[in-house]
């Protein structure tokens, strides 16, 4: 390794728990993620091996209660841990930040009675969830969902298809919302539904650009018949649960967008380091020192920018505003960083013997997934100035 080579990014954390946490899951990185990383990613192997792994390791339940399996740390926390899994393998990270999101309506909405049934197994049984929300004919418009839950004695029948769903077909419980009532936000409702319910099914995974190891499907709901004690919520309340487990997923995406820029830009520092043109390491030029320079700068503000929404959400205050610009910024800057990474690396960067490829193609997904960055423009703009007038 080169004297220039990258070092661990400094983390500033709460407790010193936290900094075991993080050195456990560098550990697990360095050990069993980044090794297989290259080689699962071009063969599209999903390694639920690991999430077996995270999730014994504690690490599938985080931001939650210890009652239930959960972690009992604050989001600061495990977003640097989301970072650091990403870093090795987006299929992780964002896979963690998925399941996560897929346990947040139970454990921010559910009865009691319902958390101490479930979510033992949702964070630290071994067991992998996907958020079911948006449809092959909504996507940004997610309150236009037709997926329906009808009424049928004491339970519900629920019919349907959930697209663009990460862990489609393999997950274990399925976070669904669906409509019970009228058109419009006020009648969907949000229900936990096993994976293995008699007629739940997937379609093949869809055929990505980048992230081949994760499966990503359609999901088909065709008269999946489950008791009332799987709703979650009121009846009616389902998209406002979705919208608040999307300001924390948001966070989790930002976060896996920051690791994947890190990812490229100790990538691009190794090889400036390495490569020798014109007699000097191109490290040494003015203008590709200016470009690590500027990606280095945009990562911290990135990092800086989620880890303050995610105090805000550790301290009860509001944070929806600043979880989305988090997700608009950081996405953004994964995009950028991994073009430059590839531009530094040269002909190499643009062939699959390098990761820098790998990363690009994987950051242009994390502006797309959990509402586009035109969305959270949207949002953004409504909390400095209001709705937009009909």
């Amino acid at each position: 390794m080169p004297d220039r080579a990258p070092q661990p990014v400094d983390r500033q954390l709460p407790t010193e728990e936290a900094r075991e946490l993080i050195s456990l899951v560098r550990d697990i990185a360095r050990q069993e993620i980044t090794p297989k990383a290259a080689e699962e990613e071009d063969a599209g192997r999903f390694p639920r091996d690991l999430f077996t792994l995270l999730s014994h390791s504690g690490l599938l339940g985080l931001p939650y209660a210890s009652e239930y399996g959960g972690g009992d740390q604050p989001y600061e926390v495990y977003l640097q841990v989301l970072e650091e899994l990403s870093a090795a393998r987006l299929t992780v990270g964002l896979g963690v930040s998925v399941h996560t999101l897929s346990s947040y309506a139970l454990a921010a909405y559910g009865t009691k009675e319902q958390q101490v049934e479930h979510l033992p197994g949702m964070l630290g049984g071994g067991m992998l969830g996907a958020y079911c929300l948006s449809e092959p004919h909504s996507g940004s418009d997610a309150a236009a969902l037709r997926t329906k839950a009808v009424r049928d004695g004491d339970g519900w029948v629920i019919t349907g298809t959930k697209a663009w769903i990460t862990h489609g077909g393999i997950a274990d419980f399925y976070t669904v919302m669906a409509r019970t009532g009228e058109e419009g936000p006020r009648g969907i409702t949000a229900f936990l539904v096993p994976g293995d319910a008699p007629g739940v099914s997937a379609a093949a995974p869809e055929k990505k650009m980048g992230m081949k190891g994760s499966p990503t499907a359609q999901v088909h709901f065709d008269g999946v018949r489950i008791s009332d004690d799987r709703r979650i919520g009121e009846e009616g309340q389902g998209f406002a649960i979705a919208l608040s487990a999307l300001d924390s997923g948001r966070l989790g995406i930002a976060a896996c967008a920051i690791g994947v820029a890190q990812a490229a830009l100790d990538e691009a520092l190794v090889y400036a380091a390495e490569r020798r043109q014109f007699g000097k390491a191109i490290a040494d030029f003015q203008g590709l020192r200016f470009m690590l320079a500027d990606m280095a700068t945009q990562i911290e503000a990135g990092r800086a920018l989620y880890l303050a929404a995610a105090r805000l959400r550790d301290a009860g205050r509001p944070f929806a505003r600043q979880a989305a610009m988090a997700k608009l910024h950081c996405t953004d800057t994964a995009m950028r960083v991994t073009t430059d990474a590839v531009q530094i690396l040269g002909g190499y960067g643009y062939t699959a013997d390098f990761p820098a490829e790998r990363y690009m193609r994987e950051a242009k997904v994390l502006q797309i997934v959990e509402g586009t960055n035109q969305i959270q423009r949207m949002v953004i703009a409504r909390h400095l100035v209001g709705p937009e007038e009909r």
